[in-house]
């Protein structure tokens, strides 16, 4: 039987992945991986095995029971994206910039697992409401080597998400996966940038590392500091008055306006900025905040944007630098949709479908990583990716083991021209 080679940048790639699968899935893996990225057409699970060349060499149910029955985590995927970005793309003390949002991936069919009826933006007629499947996103914003001019995101996570499920709403399912990035590293600290519909009371259960910049409501309800102990006898307080609302503050002579110059959407900027700290007690309780209000030069009462964070050691440049970044998401699900063909697979049992378009997603990311140099250049080090030497040697042994058996094998012994062969 014929064989097909890889390259080496992708073989090098895949093979960081080993530890998330036994030996015959990941054979599997290699298989619609390839077919994934060289397929032209739509990206249907049948299409993976068309543009892997595979059609007819592998049974159909193969790639099928890949996604509906075979033992692997779309999460272990992510998290082990996390850390290949976070090796070679940061530095080991800077911080992990998070953004979170939710897309629609339309579907047919009453029978597809965890369908509804969404709004969709893109929709036509006047509701603006289609079918299909909701997915909260979770990724990394960075700075590509190959593409400097302007912040990439890099989908790491995602789940679905199910109306009319009490305890799992969107913003439940966010808190929980960037959790599950907090956990991973917890000595890094973490920027999440979100919009106004990721700011509510789950916020409170994020780890003390993670930081939240969000859009401010017009009708939060802010509050003072709490004042001092008095030393009578009672519960101190826990906030203080309450402030007016953002455009009667945003008129007060007491709050001060400044001139600076920000970088948002590849271009420069000057912005009028005011910025105090207060309680958002409603959905930080008793953390402080920054509140941040941005309008044009010149402009003397009301405001255009109002920011809130939980990063006081920022400044308010830096904050709405932060939250302009945070449009590189909806870039990316433009891409995923209309380019990369992620969602387009029909499949419709619950495993299945709640592993494909994560799977699509990380293949996102895990292909702008395999055009680093850094990563390129240090592939024969890449035990250090994961910094397990016991991960890397189960990955080693597994793929020793399957080569003789029809899975990954040699055609080279040379370091330069090294490759490796499906079979």
């Amino acid at each position: 039987m014929p064989t097909w080679s890889l390259p080496r940048s992708l073989a090098d790639l895949l093979i960081v992945f080993g530890p998330c699968f036994t030996a015959p899935t990941f054979r599997t893996f290699c298989g619609l991986v390839t077919g994934f990225l060289a397929q032209p057409g739509r990206h249907t699970v049948t299409g993976m095995l068309v543009g892997a060349r595979l059609a007819g060499r592998w049974h159909h149910t193969r790639a099928h029971r890949f996604f509906s029955a075979a033992r692997w985590s779309p999460d272990a995927l992510g998290l082990l994206l996390v850390d290949l970005i976070a090796t070679w793309l940061l530095d080991r003390q800077a911080p992990l910039h998070l953004v979170v949002d939710d897309t629609l991936f339309r579907r047919s069919g009453r029978k597809v697992w965890g369908a509804a009826w969404h709004h969709d933006p893109l929709a036509r007629g006047r509701k603006q409401v289609a079918w299909g499947n909701s997915w909260v996103v979770v990724g990394v914003l960075v700075r590509l080597p190959f593409l400097p001019q302007r912040g990439v995101c890099l989908p790491v996570l995602a789940r679905l998400w199910r109306p009319h499920q009490p305890g799992r709403s969107k913003l439940d399912l966010a808190c929980a996966l960037v959790g599950l990035v907090a956990e991973r590293d917890p000595d890094r600290r973490i920027h999440l940038v979100g919009d106004a519909a990721y700011a509510g009371r789950a916020l409170r259960e994020l780890p003390a590392s993670v930081t939240v910049t969000t859009r401010l409501r017009a009708d939060a309800a802010l509050y003072e500091l709490p004042p001092p102990r008095t030393g009578r006898p009672g519960r101190p307080r826990t906030k203080g008055d309450r402030l007016p609302e953002l455009t009667v503050l945003a008129a007060l002579v007491k709050v001060r306006w400044q001139q600076a110059t920000v970088r948002c959407y590849d271009r420069e900027q000057v912005v009028d900025l005011a910025c105090w700290r207060c309680l958002w007690y409603g959905t930080f309780g008793r953390q402080p905040v920054q509140v941040v209000l941005v309008r044009p030069p010149g402009r003397v009462d009301g405001y255009d944007v109002a920011l809130v964070s939980t990063d006081l050691a920022a400044t308010p440049a830096e904050l709405v630098e932060r939250y302009a970044d945070r449009w590189s998401v909806e870039v990316l699900f433009e891409e995923a949709r209309q380019v990369a063909g992620v969602g387009q697979a029909h499949n419709r049992t619950r495993l299945a479908v709640e592993r494909t378009v994560p799977f699509g997603l990380v293949l996102l990311g895990a292909r702008a990583m395999g055009r680093c140099d850094k990563f390129q250049a240090a592939a024969p080090r890449r035990a250090l990716v994961t910094e397990s030497a016991t991960a890397w040697s189960t990955t080693r042994r597994a793929w020793r083991s399957a080569g003789g058996a029809g899975g990954w094998s040699a055609a080279s012994s040379g370091a330069k021209s090294r490759s490796w062969t499906l079979v």
